[in-house]
């Protein structure tokens, strides 16, 4: 869907119109004498309250915005002053810091794609960036919405719409709109960290038969196709972003709460409204299809400029989209950085702009379709640092059946550590704990399971349970423990009573032993240990229990979690100034 447009030419820079109120300290909007006046008080006399004793028949009070302080009136001559609120000082209302401010910055530093409303807005100047806001249906792809105690995952879609002027000079003037530049963001449940993982347009994939909502309501499944590129899975046959979403589960069995999609005027419309962005080059840049002619060195880059930037391939690296993919994270992490400086988020013109320019470059999820809801997961993204967001890409290989290689496929020998990584709440960045913080008492218990003697493998007495797992995992996980790793004293028990999101492993006091062997074995931590009692097997004796849950990945396949990205996966964060090569 075409998020551009929806602005009339001639329209008045409503960053134009907004000035300081010196009674409240914050910034509203001035309208012209003949447009409609904003319902916000300004510096001139406002109406009298129908409240007040008094007041002029057929005068209408000025509307007050919920929230927002209201200047008093004149005090009439002779009267005594009055006295000054508890707390306050005189009748200047103390200026205190803006959340709402915070929320622009991060919503919109996050990806450049996010918005919201800040720098004081009324609400007329609410509903107008309401107005902004294009919507689709999520389909039921994603999880419903982020919440705020959970950790958040936002698919951020950039497509190659070529929509506005100069557009049509980059790559396929027809294009459809297909996902070009898809990025996974993961916030963490304690905001203390986040992982941005960008998808390769390139990357063989299998896109999911999709259920997509048409214009009059009705639902029509567009199959899905196997062994294609994932930039398909929007636009092509008329894919809708939920595909997408569909596509990045079944990819990487991470889904989303929400998405949000631009077009290419978006890198142009959000550089200018911050004034330009910094980027640093090791080499001069002649490139021809892109139009981008840059020098070594550092350089300010806005507009089609900075567009030019981000679409450039032939000029960096191995010249392919991997390359680009590198110069793209570079570039959004300096965006970043300059809407974290103090001269973006100390001028209201400058976040006013960034409000206009990214809801009108936004499409998002019907579940993220208001101001209110982006302003809401702004503050959960506004308690990150960015020296803990890591960049990093779907680990790749050249795909090995083209004898000319044009696209990539998974590597499986580290793809699955780095999506498990993310499902898993782990930090690509080591994360400082606060001052004082320790273990709990029900994590030191649970890190004591695993400490002392182990039993032979040999003596481990063990039946298997399927309690969530896929068909025929039991039997599985029975035979690669009896012949991979000698545990010959276990035996199939079938399916468990109910599912279990997580694996665990039920013992008695006296099979501990047995307990740390089978946890050292198969990769269990001291939290999937649960101390109980023992069962008899079908020969009459003690055994544990070991029930495969839902997180179970395969026969051998480990319970734990990498605490850290496998040997060259491409990794870099979001403070670091790196220079494009």
């Amino acid at each position: 869907m075409d998020a551009q447009g929806r602005g009339r030419a001639g329209d008045i820079d409503p960053a134009d119109q907004w000035v300081l109120n010196p009674h409240t300290g914050e910034y509203e909007l001035r309208l012209t004498p003949s447009a409609p006046q904003s319902g916000i008080p300004g510096p001139r006399r406002s109406a009298p309250s129908p409240n007040r004793a008094g007041a002029p028949a057929g005068r209408t009070a000025t509307p007050v915005t919920p929230g927002r302080a209201v200047p008093p009136p004149r005090r009439r001559r002779g009267a005594p002053p009055e006295e000054p609120l508890p707390g306050r000082r005189g009748r200047r209302p103390v200026k205190k810091k803006s959340t709402a401010k915070k929320a622009l910055l991060w919503t919109g530093g996050t990806m450049a794609f996010v918005l919201v409303a800040a720098a004081g807005g009324g609400y007329l100047y609410i509903r107008h960036l309401n107005g902004n806001i294009t919507s689709v249906s999520d389909d039921g792809a994603s999880t419903g919405g982020f919440q705020s105690d959970k950790a958040i995952n936002i698919l951020l879609i950039g497509t190659d719409k070529r929509t506005g002027a100069g557009n049509g000079s980059y790559g396929d003037k027809n294009s459809v709109g297909h996902a070009d530049t898809t990025i996974l963001l993961h916030v963490s449940k304690d905001r203390t960290n986040a992982t941005a993982l960008s998808i390769p347009r390139d990357l063989i994939v299998d896109v999911p038969d999709c259920e997509t909502t048409q214009e009059d309501g009705s639902t029509k499944v567009i199959p899905g196709t196997d062994d294609v590129r994932f930039n398909t899975s929007l636009g092509q046959d008329e894919r809708t972003p939920s595909c997408t979403v569909r596509t990045v589960t079944e990819l990487t069995g991470i889904q989303a709460d929400n998405f949000m999609v631009a077009d290419f005027n978006a890198v142009k419309t959000l550089t200018t409204a911050v004034g330009g962005v910094e980027i640093c080059l090791a080499k001069d840049i002649d490139d021809e299809d892109s139009k981008l002619k840059l020098s070594k060195g550092t350089h300010t880059i806005s507009g089609e400029q900075a567009l030019a930037f981000v679409r450039t391939r032939h000029s960096v690296g191995f010249g392919g989209d991997l390359s680009r993919i590198t110069l793209q994270q570079q570039f959004l992490s300096a965006l970043m950085r300059k809407l974290k400086s103090n001269d973006t988020l100390t001028d209201p013109t400058k976040m006013i702009k960034l409000a206009e320019a990214g809801t009108k470059a936004l499409t998002v999820d019907s579940n993220l379709d208001s101001i209110g809801k982006l302003k809401d997961l702004g503050l959960e993204l506004g308690k990150l640092n960015v020296k803990n967001l890591t960049f990093t890409t779907v680990p790749v290989v050249d795909n090995p059946t083209e004898k000319v290689k044009a696209t990539v496929v998974l590597n499986n020998a580290t793809a699955p550590t780095v999506f498990d990584m993310i499902k898993n709440d782990v930090s690509f960045t080591e994360v400082k704990k606060k001052a004082g913080a320790s273990k709990s008492a029900e994590a030191a218990e649970e890190a004591a399971r695993l400490k002392g003697t182990k039993s032979a493998a040999s003596e481990v007495r063990v039946r298997i349970l399927n309690g969530g797992a896929a068909a025929g995992s039991a039997q599985a996980e029975l035979e690669y423990l009896q012949n991979e790793e000698g545990v010959l004293k276990s035996e199939n028990a079938g399916n468990a009573d109910a599912a279990l999101s997580r694996t665990t492993l039920e013992y008695a006091p006296d099979q501990a032993d047995q307990a740390r062997r089978l946890a050292d074995i198969l990769g269990l931590s001291g939290a999937q240990l649960k101390p109980g009692k023992s069962v008899t097997n079908s020969q009459g004796l003690p055994t544990m229990t070991l029930t495969l849950g839902k997180d179970f990945k395969g026969a051998g396949v480990s319970f734990t979690t990498a605490t850290k990205a496998p040997e060259g996966v491409q990794q870099s964060t979001a403070d670091k100034v790196e220079c494009a090569k």
